[in-house]
């Protein structure tokens, strides 16, 4: 809402219940409203007190100012409507409510102390994400949900695994203190039982403090479907459906009811908006990933164009434009899995200007490829395409990943448990998901690992079974290899810069061995181009042959097989390898174990 309410006592821009030196003026978007007042703690929840009552500003905008309202008090607007029914009715725009069909709390959107934090965006190149969901990440007891406060607590573990991105599952207001976070219920509302929107801004202040970028996951393409207080918000709706904030036709269907906002209209489209550049210019996160927009581009989330919606892409296109605008080093990034161009085409190309996007290229194949139980059924080709799959020309247009909430649930499990039922540590669980992280972590593309998959967690993700940080002690040296790995990617040591370069070239495949191996480089030379072999059979080898980039030593920093990160490991011999040029072409020989990954560079000339 851009206008602003022009009087003699006020004039404040915005929507919802604005703080000011003078008191409290709300705003609300009620165009089939009659009257409208508002009831809370400042006038004793007195429902229709002509004092309370919202001036009419025009364009459906009614608001007031209340000079006897203040932070922290609780309040409701009462809605009259012309058939003479009153409705009372949470503020669309809230930033803190009592829980999810309780009342909105005025908040202070100025007040948090940032303490002049300086966080400076890491290069989407150097982006490692560890996706995380609040209620489960680190709950103290399991019948209580863990909050962002908890959540602080870990940072420096996640610090000190080499993480430098959190993407942080949705955490609106949403009905009860269980949920996935994908039913928000409140958009602008932080959860309740997470601690709401100070602790929330305290966790995005502590994870800048250790380097960490926060993404937050958004969900625009419903809301609810239960404890809508925007649900026929004025009363006004038809064929009883969702009223001004819905689509009031046959666009309204979702697999979640039908709860699909209204793409078309201005004020629908300004909410959407205006709560995507909430998160990243109040609350400073540093990007937005987009859930499922497939749903909002098409009824269906198929390419019927009978079923597509327009106005969903054109939405999308504006909320990106203007984030690029202000914020260019802050990246949005959509789930799609579609495989479209588009989606992360430049938006002066016509795409609709992703920064990057989930790449389903990526990980359905490599999943499907580590979980068979036969070697002969793994074929090198799909790991090939898989590694090689790119939006746009541009490597990190894709974040690649083999686990993330929706691949470890509603009928999957995690990898370590795909593999081996009930039995994760197992040597075969142990050693093919380790070889499908380092697969990721050395691929082209942004690379995610979801919680708890560096303590080899079990089973699938539930919003009511918590991380068992006891398996850290069980499982550390299978976290020092996430760490070491994260290292290597990041070029910790300055000998692996490749391997967040644009540039990979496919080096050698052995369908019959599984061994496929490839050149990782950003401008080619020592320090630079790193060497990835990788081995997908069950049998090692002590001297094989590849081709390399480069003649010279080429030292190991990286085997998967190291005995210190897991017991059941061969801790296979590995050695330095010194590339010789025969008859114009430059070999190797290499040492690699069973179901292993071992990563090669030279080191940079002084």
């Amino acid at each position: 809402m851009t206008t602003s309410h022009h009087s003699a006592e006020v004039q404040i821009e915005g929507m919802g219940a604005i703080v000011h030196n003078d008191g409290v003026y709300f705003r609300v978007w009620a165009p089939h409203a009659k009257t409208i007042f508002i009831s809370g703690v400042f006038n004793k929840w007195k429902p229709s007190s002509k004092k309370y009552e919202l001036i009419h500003e025009g364009n459906g905008y009614w608001g007031l100012d209340i000079n006897d309202a203040k932070v922290g008090d609780e309040y409701k607007y009462i809605i009259h409507t012309h058939d003479g029914k009153k409705l009372e009715r949470v503020d669309p725009y809230a930033k803190s409510v009592t829980n999810s069909i309780g009342n909105a709390i005025i908040y202070d959107s100025n007040a948090f102390d940032w303490e002049d934090e300086y966080f400076e965006m890491p290069s989407w190149n150097k982006l490692v994400i560890y996706e995380f969901h609040v209620g489960t990440f680190n709950a103290k007891d399991k019948g209580v949900p863990g909050d962002f406060l908890t959540a602080i607590d870990r940072i420096p573990y996640l610090k000190a695994l080499g993480i430098n991105a959190v993407e942080v599952m949705p955490p609106f207001e949403f009905a009860g203190d269980f949920s996935w976070g994908y039913n928000p219920a409140h958009p602008f509302a932080i959860e309740s039982a997470y601690g709401g929107p100070d602790a929330f801004k305290q966790f995005i202040k502590v994870c800048h403090k250790h380097g960490i970028a926060v993404i937050l996951d958004v969900v625009y393409n419903h809301f609810g479907p239960t404890d809508l207080s925007i649900w026929q918000f004025d009363g006004w709706h038809e064929d009883n459906k969702g009223g001004i904030y819905f689509y009031n036709d046959w666009k309204s269907v979702t697999p979640w009811g039908d709860s699909r906002p209204d793409y078309g209209r201005g004020e629908v489209r300004q909410y959407i908006r205006d709560n995507a550049l909430t998160w990243l210019e109040e609350f400073r996160c540093d990007g937005l990933r987009f859930d499922m927009i497939p749903y909002i581009r098409n009824v269906h989330a198929d390419e019927n164009p009978d079923t597509n919606i327009y106005e969903g892409w054109e939405l999308l296109r504006w909320i990106n434009k203007e984030i690029h605008q202000k914020f260019p080093w802050k990246i949005t990034i959509a789930e799609d899995l579609h495989g479209l161009n588009a989606v992360t085409e430049n938006l002066e190309n016509g795409g609709v200007g992703f920064g990057s996007q989930w790449d389903a290229n990526f990980v359905h194949p490599v999943r499907e490829t580590i979980i068979k139980i036969e070697d002969d059924h793994r074929d090198m080709e799909v790991i090939k395409n898989s590694l090689l799959h790119r939006y746009n020309d541009d490597a990190y247009r894709r974040v690649v990943f083999t686990e993330s909430h929706d691949e470890v649930s509603n009928g999957k499990a995690r990898v370590a448990e795909e593999i081996a039922d009930d039995d994760v540590n197992n040597y075969f669980s142990k050693k093919r998901s380790s070889l499908g992280m380092a697969l990721t972590l050395t691929s082209p593309g942004i690379p995610m690992i979801f919680q708890g998959q560096e303590l080899l967690e079990d089973k699938w993700f539930s919003d009511t079974d918590p991380i068992d940080w006891s398996r850290f002690s069980e499982f550390k040296g299978f976290a020092k290899m996430f760490r070491d790995m994260i290292k290597l990617r990041l070029n910790f040591f300055n000998n692996t810069e490749g391997l967040s370069g644009q540039h990979t070239d496919i080096l050698h495949i052995n369908n019959e061995e599984k061994i496929i191996a490839y050149h990782r480089f950003l401008n080619w030379g020592k320090g630079d181009s790193v060497v990835v072999v990788l081995n997908f059979r069950d049998r090692g080898h002590d001297s094989y042959s590849i081709p390399f980039p480069a003649e010279g030593t080429w030292k190991i920093r990286f085997n998967s097989d190291w005995g210190g990160y897991d017991e059941d490991f061969n801790d296979q011999f590995v050695y330095d390898t010194i590339a010789e040029n025969s008859e114009g072409n430059v070999f190797a020989n290499v040492s690699i174990a069973a179901y292993s990954a071992i990563i090669l560079s030279q080191d940079r000339e002084v």
